[in-house]
């Protein structure tokens, strides 16, 4: 194993531990991790879904084996989406289409995140029980769909702050709809993704393991160890380093 290789290791071990604790799978994390080390473009979005695929799939059972996944708020999301990631992955678009714009829209919910932070107790407390209206939900769903194929993310930096934003869950339900979202996300981006173009690095088994750690690390620091107020400041600085590394990259 090369230096850059370990250390990429250690960079998606805590890119993992931050990210799972919100119930995100961190694609957005690695992406800007391989860019900043000079890693291949051709690699970097399929090696993120698939290291997004192993963190969502652990984040997503142990958020549902606590009892923050609701399905019936999941499906309009992921209805709309599975199909709009995987051909949505392959189109390919230049940076400046999109970048500068969808990382203006995180810092703007990154802003709100950390805004309504204080008052996260009883926001939950009023959310708890409600349903997703179907047809928002599907256009959402829809329209993060692309953005996640087009990014190379499983898309649960739109969802969360827009389920917390629309009221519709409290914080814990809201990031277990979220990994649930981008784990189906990241499985439909992946298959459109390598259906296209697209090759896996031959560490990627030991980037598989660093990553797994980090989401059973982060999962508990979500689920038992973080109180709601900052879990959404958590979920704050995960959103700002996602639009820093579309702005910048």
């Amino acid at each position: 194993m090369s230096e850059t290789e370990l250390l990429l290791a250690g960079l998606f071990l805590a890119v993992a531990v931050l990210y799972s604790s919100v119930g995100h799978a961190g694609a957005s994390g690695y992406i800007a991790s391989m860019a900043l080390l000079g890693f291949a473009p051709e690699q970097m979005r399929p090696t993120a879904l698939a290291l997004n695929l192993l963190v969502g799939g652990i984040g997503l059972f142990r958020f549902w084996r606590s009892g923050h996944v609701r399905w019936r708020n999941v499906l309009p999301f992921v209805l709309a989406s599975a199909p709009a990631a995987f051909f949505a992955a392959q189109i390919k678009l230049p940076k400046e289409s999109y970048s500068l714009l969808l990382g203006l829209v995180l810092l703007v919910a990154a802003a709100g995140v950390f805004h309504h932070a204080a008052r996260a107790e009883r926001e939950d407390a009023e959310a708890v029980g409600r349903r997703v209206p179907w047809l928002p939900g599907l256009l959402i769903g829809a329209g993060i769909g692309i953005l996640s194929g087009l990014t190379g993310t499983g898309g649960a930096i739109f969802l969360t702050p827009l389920l917390l934003f629309a009221h519709w869950m409290p914080t814990r339900e809201a990031s277990g709809t979220s990994v649930a979202f981008v784990w189906i996300n990241s499985v439909t981006g992946l298959a459109g993704l390598l259906h296209a173009t697209g090759t896996l690095p031959t560490a990627l088994p030991l980037w598989l393991g660093a990553v797994a750690i980090g989401a059973l690390i982060g999962t508990q620091l979500g689920l038992k160890w973080l109180p709601v107020k900052t879990l959404r400041y958590a979920l704050g600085v995960v959103l700002l380093i996602a639009a820093g590394k579309l702005i910048l990259a």
